[in-house]
């Protein structure tokens, strides 16, 4: 049987509709079973989603006779729905689902090496979605029950598909895609800022601004609240058509990995290498000056320092696409992480102390990564820590964290130094008391690393 649930509700078997002659509230049920199918949904959660919390007298029994007409007109087909305990399940039987198939399709993506095979992937599994899932047999209130978890899913992904293409030079495809999926989801401010870029980058700089202020609109007239700083800010660019917005050329001073541009590493320890995942850091925030632009590129980089091995890596991010919500969490917390660890470093040693200064935060993230780590023998036969699996999302902060730990509790930190470089700010360690420039001395101009 192949069900479609990812637009108007559908069955098939052998090519044939296998609906027929369902009501409207049997179809919704065996909806609700095949989203969970091979998992129990226990019959007052079938009940309140039927009847969205104001269920008749005798919705019970109701429920037990659609089961028993699903049981009917789908057990030929080899359809079975099983009761278990107080609840029914829906055996997977090999049986095509299309939100299986979406959600495979979205981890294939993020695990695939190079951006045109994570494009192709991308592609088909977004090209599952005929339109708002179970369109006929449910409610806007029940959608937003049941379908908010596969929503979210379908939007990182088409976020991360128009990153994909725009860093390959696919403006047009981003221009004539995305907009309208951005003004459905003005909160969705990456959506918006990737098709304005793409509009802009086309031609079309007059529908960028036009996109934007619809948006505007929305956000106050829905939402009370005002578009961020990062939009805010591109909008000014597009007006004024800032030359960095134009397709940029690869980066001078950066390496790809995973499809992800990251910095050269040049600070000479890990946690130096964080804090340069930032540029500029004494002067004005730059366009380009910001390395991590997603979760995706936390992970990577991560995996790239060897702190997470590549399998733990793809792990993370196939969970990230998952839980966009916690990911971009743990991302606004490491980027936190990061301000308060530069402090740290180039602050004199004693200064900025107490729980709120920049060593006391450093502290009560690194106490937080302890807390859950484990200690391994290592290929090398060496004992070390490293960050426990239940971290979740959160195993690359804490590989980070254990780092920053090391260094600062060895000599190595007092020769820590930061680039004078107007637009840098990189750290490095000068052992030798001779180097004043870190080896670069152009990081955080604009359009040097290619982020636009």
């Amino acid at each position: 049987m192949e069900f479609q649930l990812l637009g108007p509700f559908a069955a098939r078997h052998r090519g044939r509709p296998a609906l027929t002659g369902l009501r409207r509230q049997e179809r919704c049920l065996l909806a609700v079973l095949a989203l969970e199918a091979g998992r129990a949904v226990p019959t007052g959660r079938l009940i309140d989603l039927l009847w969205n919390g104001e269920a008749p007298a005798g919705a019970r029994s109701t429920v037990h006779t659609y089961i028993g007409r699903l049981r009917a007109t789908l057990g030929p087909d080899g359809v079975h729905v099983e009761t278990r305990n107080d609840g029914y399940l829906l055996r997977p039987d090999g049986h095509l689902i299309d939100t299986r198939a979406f959600e495979d399709g979205v981890r294939e993506a993020a695990a695939a090496v190079g951006d045109e095979e994570r494009v192709l992937r991308y592609d088909r599994a977004l090209a599952l979605w005929r339109g708002e899932p179970l369109a006929d047999v449910a409610d806007a209130a029940l959608r937003d029950r049941i379908g908010q978890r596969l929503a979210a899913l379908r939007l990182s992904a088409a976020e991360e598909r128009a990153r994909l293409l725009l860093s390959l030079g696919r403006h047009e495809r981003v221009a004539a895609e995305l907009p309208q999926l951005a003004e459905e989801h003005p909160e969705r401010e990456r959506l918006v800022s990737d098709s304005m870029v793409a509009l802009h980058r086309s031609g079309r700089s007059a529908d960028a601004l036009r996109l934007y202020r619809s948006v505007r609109g929305t956000l106050r007239s829905a939402f009370d609240a005002e578009p961020g700083r990062d939009l805010r800010t591109l909008y000014d660019r597009v007006r004024r058509d800032d030359p960095a917005l134009r397709l940029p050329e690869a980066p001078t001073y950066a390496v790809r990995v995973r499809g992800e541009w990251l910095p050269w590493n040049t600070g000479g320890d890990p946690a130096l290498e964080f804090c340069n995942t930032y540029a500029g850091w004494g002067g004005e925030r730059l366009p380009g000056s910001e390395w991590l632009r997603g979760y995706r590129t936390l992970a990577v980089w991560a995996g790239h320092l060897d702190l997470l091995d590549d399998r733990t890596v793809t792990r993370l991010l196939r969970r990230a696409q998952e839980r966009p919500e916690e990911a971009s969490a743990v991302l606004a917390g490491a980027r936190e992480f990061r301000g308060a660890l530069y402090g740290c470093l180039v602050d004199e040693p004693g200064a900025g102390e107490g729980r709120d200064g920049p060593f006391g935060r450093v502290a009560a993230v690194v106490q937080e990564a302890m807390r859950q780590a484990v200690f391994v023998r290592g290929d090398d036969g060496l004992g070390r820590w490293i960050p426990h699996p239940e971290a979740g999302l959160r195993l690359p902060l804490h590989a980070v964290a254990q780092r920053a730990a090391d260094l600062l509790a060895d000599p190595r930190r007092l020769t820590v130094r930061a680039c004078p470089g107007k637009d840098c700010g990189w750290l490095f360690l000068d052992t030798a008391g001779r180097r004043r420039w870190c080896s670069l001395g152009v990081c955080g101009r604009a359009g040097a690393e290619g982020v636009s």
